[in-house]
């Protein structure tokens, strides 16, 4: 770690490991010129950490010049000027730490509500940042005529005794392949544009802080992910994080009901910003985009479940079978609000 801390001039005087993510791993770092959060990309999964670090400076030099006071975690370069770091087969970054904190779990409908405003703020100060310039980080990686694809082969060319102990969820998934369609639909319609779209807005990755009591949402963080994408990724991605109380690992099922207060709280977070921005089509499509990630994420552990775990791995028997049924029983639960 010294050397990696020398390269960008750093006297360090307290280092910590921050538990929160599962992909990268991150540490808190005390310098004599201030807080950074070190990063290092898991590379096993995202396989060009060198994407990841240019689409994050490409949107960074568009805000510092037209959003000047977009609070952005904008990558720290070291003494050489570089923002990523190749060290011992491994690929770090840093940022100036920002004062806050990130929430695992939701207390309320405000911090849906705030979680929602900054997603959304995020898409809108990028509105006029052409888009194209961005890489591919995780190739299709919400394309869910890919994902039904993939379902189908597993289906067939999977672990036998696991589609035989499975026949119920693949004839439910199967006989919702409405959504697939829908989804094929809507991103050839005119009146569909793509955007910066953060892929993974899952609640940890807001930044809030608390003021006189008063609990806000300040920035959004965890950018390895942005691409240009459709907003029914973020606001599909929030749908199936935000809206229940327990999260895909939730063994009884009973426990996977959606909060109607949530969803309205979404909707009127995202849609504060972004209510001009979208078509009339694109908001005829504001519910399905619940419907699109839910779905989506059952295809992928069912998917897998039958592949013998090669992707998400299982840290116990069937865990993937857990994963599938509690996204179709919210999948139920969603559909109940519309």
């Amino acid at each position: 770690m010294q050397e990696i801390f020398n390269l960008y001039g750093w006297q360090v005087s307290n280092y910590e490991p921050i538990h929160q993510g599962l992909i990268n791993s991150t540490y808190s770092i005390q310098t004599n010129n201030g807080a950074y959060i070190l990063q290092s990309i898991n590379h096993k999964v995202f396989k060009n950490p060198a994407a990841i670090d240019a689409n994050i400076n490409s949107i960074s030099s568009y805000l510092k010049i037209n959003k000047p006071n977009y609070l952005f975690t904008h990558l720290v370069p070291t003494l050489k000027a570089n923002t990523l770091v190749e060290w011992e087969g491994g690929f770090y970054r840093a940022f100036k730490k920002i004062d806050g904190y990130a929430l695992s779990v939701l207390d309320n409908e405000d911090q849906v509500e705030e979680a929602a405003k900054q997603f959304a703020g995020f898409t809108h100060a990028l509105k006029k940042f052409e888009v194209n310039q961005l890489k591919d980080t995780l190739s299709d990686f919400h394309n869910l005529n890919l994902r039904y694809h993939q379902f189908s082969e597993a289906i067939i060319k999977g672990n036998a005794q696991r589609i035989t102990d499975t026949k119920d969820a693949i004839s439910f998934l199967a006989s919702h392949k409405k959504y697939v369609d829908t989804y094929a639909h809507f991103i050839k319609h005119a009146e569909v544009k793509k955007r910066v779209t953060h892929h993974d807005t899952k609640i940890s990755n807001v930044l809030f802080q608390k003021n006189d009591g008063i609990e806000k949402a300040i920035c959004v963080i965890d950018l390895d992910t942005v691409m240009a994408g459709y907003f029914i990724s973020d606001v599909g991605d929030m749908c199936r994080t935000c809206l229940c109380a327990v999260s895909e690992e939730e063994k009884d099922l009973n426990k996977v009901v959606v909060d109607a207060a949530k969803w309205k709280a979404l909707e009127k977070g995202y849609l504060h910003l972004m209510q001009d921005e979208l078509s009339s089509f694109e908001r005829d499509h504001f519910f399905y985009a619940g419907q699109f990630m839910i779905y989506m994420q059952a295809l992928r552990f069912l998917s897998d479940h039958l592949n013998n775990d090669v992707y998400y791995g299982a840290k116990y028997e069937g865990q993937n079978l857990i994963r599938t049924l509690n996204q179709i029983r919210l999948l139920d639960q969603y559909n109940q609000l519309n």
